[in-house]
């Protein structure tokens, strides 16, 4: 069968979606766990809930949710789909989960895969996709950002369980040939910086027989250095926003919506003020949901989307950053 190629140079975005568990925990429930407050969390993160999985809720299930969500926006036949790419640092399945939303969805015609890259996840699958659809070979392409991590969370350690939550996101973008609405992007890692964030493997010494050792598989609760996060985004950040406007011949004049990783409000104060960008265009969310991961992305345009704050043709600079060390930028047009 001969190899159909489509005549294509940019990418639309046709539809978003999302998924929050129903389980919510607020500030005051965690102070019963323990020693902290609602008035001690709220200043120093923005949080003030977030959402825990069920014991019903998985990736799989929250990824699926979201990509249909988005599906329905796009209004698309579920078999024209060509990708699925799930950005996920907690799989339901640890040899992947975007193959059980491919069947779950029923999209049969799209290949389905994971990519892990933590807090950046959902942007740098976003980059992906859209360099697939630019590519040529594929048209459509559900991007999903889905993280579990109340799962990997010590909820004894009080610096750390007051930050995460769990959810989803899903973007459906398409190939076109009149225009592009993926204006740019960049992307950069600092693995030296790793152990600021991590969640590192726990493996038990056991053996098969005798003179056969081996470590059994397993894996830690989240460990984190807050302050040394804090000054890599506030830092990193903005430099890498301002790269790409520079690239792109834009400025923080023209830009809609400021679309941040949900991780610490006042990072996002932070980076919107060292941009120049007005509090008013940076869209915020982590009040309710705190630290979803590769979800927070997806899941606060989604609300922007559904609330009709983001537009047709609306200017996104939208940020990822977080564990690897790894951070990134992109900027797009919404339509």
């Amino acid at each position: 069968m001969e190899e159909i190629k489509f005549n294509q140079v940019g990418v639309s975005f046709k539809g978003s979606g999302s998924y929050v568990p129903d389980q919510i925990l607020t500030n005051q429930e965690i102070s019963q766990k323990v020693d902290t407050s609602h008035e001690w969390i709220k200043s120093r993160t923005g949080i003030s809930e977030r959402r825990i999985s069920s014991l019903g809720d998985n990736v799989t299930e929250m990824g699926y949710e979201a990509a249909l969500s988005a599906i329905e926006m796009a209004n698309w036949d579920i078999k024209t789909i060509d990708l699925i790419i799930l950005a996920t640092s907690t799989p339901h399945d640890l040899f992947g989960s975007a193959p059980s939303i491919q069947a779950k969805l029923g999209a049969y015609n799209a290949v389905a895969y994971d990519l892990t890259a933590a807090c950046s996840g959902f942007l740098f699958a976003l980059i992906t996709a859209s360099q697939f659809l630019k590519g040529g070979l594929f048209k459509r392409a559900i991007v999903i950002g889905a993280d579990q991590l109340s799962s990997f969370v010590d909820w004894n350690d009080r610096r750390s369980c007051i930050l995460f939550g769990d959810g989803a996101g899903a973007l459906a973008i398409e190939a076109t040939n009149e225009f592009d609405n993926f204006i740019g992007f960049d992307m950069r890692t600092d693995g030296e910086r790793g152990s600021y964030l991590n969640l590192p493997s726990k493996n038990n010494k056991d053996s098969i027989i005798d003179n056969i050792e081996f470590l059994t598989g397993g894996f830690s609760s989240i460990q984190m250095n807050g302050q040394e996060v804090y000054k890599f985004a506030v830092k990193e950040v903005p430099i890498i926003i301002e790269k790409l406007f520079r690239k792109t011949n834009y400025n923080s004049d023209q830009i809609d919506w400021l679309v941040l990783h949900q991780a610490n409000q006042r990072i996002l104060d932070s980076v919107g003020d060292r941009l120049k960008i007005p509090r008013e265009k940076i869209l915020s969310n982590l009040g309710k949901y705190g630290n979803t991961s590769a979800a927070t992305i997806p899941l606060v345009m989604d609300e922007a989307i559904k609330n009709n704050r983001i537009k047709q043709n609306d200017i996104i600079a939208t940020s990822g950053f977080g564990a690897g060390l790894s951070w990134g930028a992109a900027l797009i047009k919404w339509g």
